[in-house]
């Protein structure tokens, strides 16, 4: 007998189990992390995007993890079906997620169920305390820095320099954070895995190919 796929919570489901589990109200939430208590209104309840920004300081303000936010079950994978399959990204049409600390542009979006994330993340952020803190999600990564020069920083390790060329490969569910320490602009590659990271690429690209350019401003604002 076939088994019945296993299916994901919607972020903004996640994200109001997870306040209203705290005891707080979404004034308390949009006092914790400055967004407007209308945004949090909408995200909770799917009437706008969660883009990367957005996800890392809800879980910072409620400290948890970032797969607890977009993973819940993992869903089936068919292994026979996923043989030859390929995405080919030409330059530029990719889903992407700006802020004032980082710009993500995330590659292969159009390939759901990978077991591996891979971004291209524009680091702009120039302190820790402009980054607004470190996050977590769980997995690895493995990180190559394309252009200028970064910190990463951690809850476990003295903030590391990684310079154009350098990589690192870590444990994800370390929380972690990138600022930028060079005057050119720093470009990196990240790669990921984990169950949390790879359900909001797929929840991102979904949303993305679904909204109007319109909305896709709202959602990244």
């Amino acid at each position: 007998m076939a088994k019945t796929p296993q299916t994901h919570s919607p972020p903004g489901l996640a994200l109001r189990a997870a306040r209203l589990e705290q005891g707080l109200t979404l004034r308390d939430l949009a006092t914790r992390t400055g967004l407007p208590f209308s945004t949090l209104s909408k995200l909770e309840n799917g009437k706008m995007g969660m883009n990367y920004d957005k996800l890392v300081l809800l879980a910072q303000a409620l400290r948890v993890n970032i797969g607890d936010l977009v993973a819940a079950a993992p869903a089936e994978r068919p292994p026979t079906q996923a043989v030859g399959r390929r995405s080919v990204i030409r330059a530029g049409n990719w889903p992407e997620s700006s802020s004032e600390r980082y710009q993500h542009r995330y590659l292969a979006a159009d390939l759901l169920g990978k077991m591996m994330v891979p971004m291209i993340i524009d680091v702009e952020a120039r302190s820790l305390e402009e980054y607004r803190g470190i996050a977590r999600h769980e997995g690895e990564e493995y990180l190559f820095v394309v252009s200028g020069s970064m910190e990463l920083h951690s809850d476990l390790y003295a903030p590391l320099r990684l310079d154009k060329g350098d990589s690192i490969y870590f444990d994800s569910g370390m929380a972690h954070a990138y600022v930028c320490v060079s005057d050119e602009p720093c470009q990196i590659l990240s790669i990921c895995s984990g169950p949390g990271i790879e359900r909001f690429a797929e929840t991102a690209n979904k949303r993305w190919n679904g909204v109007t350019p319109g909305e896709k401003e709202e959602a990244n604002a």
